[in-house]
């Protein structure tokens, strides 16, 4: 019987892997664990002691983390860097200490170099700095990689990590100052139209994004902790060629939420970095049978979750 931890099993992802194992990716022979912050202080080694000697888990997955939208990292690149990194180690230090198997662990596109060529693959990770706004989580969540790698070589452990573009989905953090862009978008839009108000999004409009729906994203972090033996790591995207700009996303939110007001761009807001399109070439021959959910699809999927659970999904 496997014992599979999941670390920040409340939020975004972990709740859409919790969906999934407990229907379409059932199995008799793993027990699933799902703890929040509530449940453990992950950046204290004694508590995140306490907790694999409770749960003894086989597997790991690894999602908890400080995280944030753009204008949030800009003011905290600090304390993104020094929580996440803290967290991080705890974590693999005690995969190794209790012989747990198989880690993997949650890193993001950011982690990428902000000057480099397209489409990113897998190997570029360390191939120059990232983006200057969000350097403080980037670097923490690279280190993932390092510690990765020195499980491996010193000890022959199969520690791990996936590297998503931009998730959205139920359970997404909704709240207009720390939330990402689509969820921030989509309570916008639903304050908008109930208040009959013009939608102001931040920046131009014009960068480009990979987004992907978090159960698709939950089926296929289900996939490489039973089959992905690699320890490097592997993008889990859309293809390069479902790469949508921000007003598009927009229009996708405005169709599905029903708004008909005035959309004004606000450019004196910064934009971010314009694209970082990844490769899935990977993906596609680790599991090439994988079907993505519509963008359009997803998004009316996500807008009906976020109205029907407003009065808690807006904090």
């Amino acid at each position: 019987m496997k014992t599979i931890l999941v670390t920040g099993g409340t939020g975004l992802v972990g709740s859409a892997i919790k969906k999934v194992v407990e229907t379409t990716e059932k199995r008799d022979d793993e027990k699933w664990v799902f703890i929040s912050s509530k449940d453990c202080d992950l950046e204290n080694l004694e508590e995140t002691r306490k907790l694999f000697e409770t749960v003894k888990p086989t597997h790991v997955i690894h999602l908890a983390a400080m995280v944030g939208g753009l204008f949030h990292n800009l003011a905290h690149n600090l304390k993104f860097f020094r929580k996440n990194m803290a967290i991080n180690d705890n974590v693999l230090a005690l995969c190794h200490e209790f012989d747990v198997v198989k880690c993997v662990s949650c890193l993001s596109t950011c982690i990428f170099p902000d000057k480099t060529s397209y489409p990113i693959d897998e190997t570029m990770v360390h191939l120059g700095p990232p983006h200057d706004s969000n350097f403080g989580y980037s670097y923490a969540k690279r280190m993932i990689d390092v510690l990765n790698k020195g499980y491996a070589q010193e000890h022959g452990r199969k520690y791990t990590s996936v590297v998503p573009c931009n998730v959205f989905g139920p359970h997404d953090n909704y709240n207009l100052q720390s939330g990402h862009v689509l969820p921030a978008l989509i309570h916008k839009a639903f304050v908008s139209k109930r208040d009959n108000t013009p939608l102001q999004v931040f920046g131009s409009g014009k960068p480009l994004r990979q987004f992907i729906y978090s159960i698709d994203l939950a089926k296929l972090f289900v996939r490489v902790v039973r089959e992905y033996e690699d320890v490097q790591p592997i993008i889990l995207s859309v293809g390069e060629s479902e790469e949508v700009s921000i007003r598009d996303a927009v229009s996708a939110v405005v169709k599905a939420i029903e708004f008909t007001g005035d959309v004004e761009y606000d450019t004196s807001k910064a934009d971010g970095q314009f694209k970082k399109t990844a490769s899935n070439e990977k993906l596609l021959k680790l599991f090439p049978d994988f079907k993505f959910t519509p963008f359009e699809e997803a998004i009316k999927e996500s807008v009906q979750w976020f109205v029907e659970n407003f009065e808690t999904a807006r904090k």
